[in-house]
């Protein structure tokens, strides 16, 4: 981590101490939380304007909208770990069994692979949580949207098993008597870790865009607080038309700084990845 540091761009920097920020408040602050339950309506008067009482305010609903705001990043920053965590290891270990075992069976897991690729996602996104009625919690909404997050992955990490198990040090160890999992864990995987690192900033922020989307669509769960749904509730309660601007601009403006400060993480990593690899 320090050999990154040091020499990742400025970008990666800002990225990094950004979204660490973001992290450590909405992780952090709300630990400490010992208010009413921020889903209840009218646990305050309406429509307050900001004060030190209320740091951004109060929403139509009775709402702190301060406090809201934390609750809805960190439950979106924690949808969108789920989905990552789940989408590359399950799509690495898939994708490192296909590539490595080859021939028919290959072939009928980069089958169901592919299907999965090519299924437009937003529209099953929509039938899924249309049928079970907007009730979910955090982790079944999470692997709602890690469905589809694990196939395109997998057709990297195939891609990139097929030219390393022809390497000599491949054969050396299966003329060692290496298993193949063994084979997989021990000399292929860490080739892979840099690039599921990088996988997995990127589906985290795929994650978010995905959740806020559905969200914004009244396709999300009515009940959790997260950053699309507390825009959703926003539009629902025509903050806009209210001139409520602390209710509705502030998930829209911590969304963005979100989204451009993760790409800024992501594209600063790469950047060090494709320096120290002399691209």
């Amino acid at each position: 981590m320090k050999r990154v540091w040091k020499h990742a761009p400025a970008r990666f920097h800002i990225g990094f101490i950004t979204v660490a920020f973001l992290v450590l408040i909405s992780f952090g602050v709300t630990a400490f939380y010992n208010g009413p339950d921020i889903s209840l309506y009218n646990s305050f008067k309406k429509n307050l304007p900001a004060s030190f009482d209320h740091f951004l305010g109060t929403t139509a609903l009775g709402q702190d909208t301060f406090w809201m705001l934390l609750f809805s990043l960190r439950n979106s920053i924690l949808i969108g770990l789920i989905v990552a965590t789940f989408g590359t290891v399950v799509g690495v270990l898939y994708g490192l069994i296909a590539g490595f075992v080859g021939g028919a069976l290959d072939r009928v897991m980069m089958t169901v692979a592919d299907t999965f690729i090519v299924i437009p996602s937003l529209p099953i996104l929509i039938l899924m949580t249309a049928l079970m009625g907007g009730s979910m919690s955090i982790v079944p909404l999470a692997l709602v949207l890690a469905l589809f997050a694990w196939a395109y992955p997998s057709r990297h990490v195939r891609a990139m098993c097929l030219s390393m198990r022809e390497r000599d040090f491949i054969h050396t160890a299966r003329f060692s008597g290496e298993s193949m999992i063994q084979i997989i864990v021990t000399e292929i995987l860490p080739y892979l870790l840099t690039w599921s690192l990088s996988n997995f900033m990127n589906a985290v922020l795929v994650a978010i865009g995905q959740e806020s989307s559905l969200a914004v669509l009244g396709l999300s769960s009515s009940k959790l607080p997260t950053l699309g749904n507390m825009i959703q509730w926003a539009r629902n309660r025509n903050a806009i038309l209210a001139k409520q601007w602390l209710w509705v601009g502030s998930p829209i403006v911590t969304t963005m700084l979100l989204f451009i400060t993760l790409f800024m993480l992501i594209s600063g990593y790469n950047d060090y990845i494709a320096k120290k690899r002399g691209i």
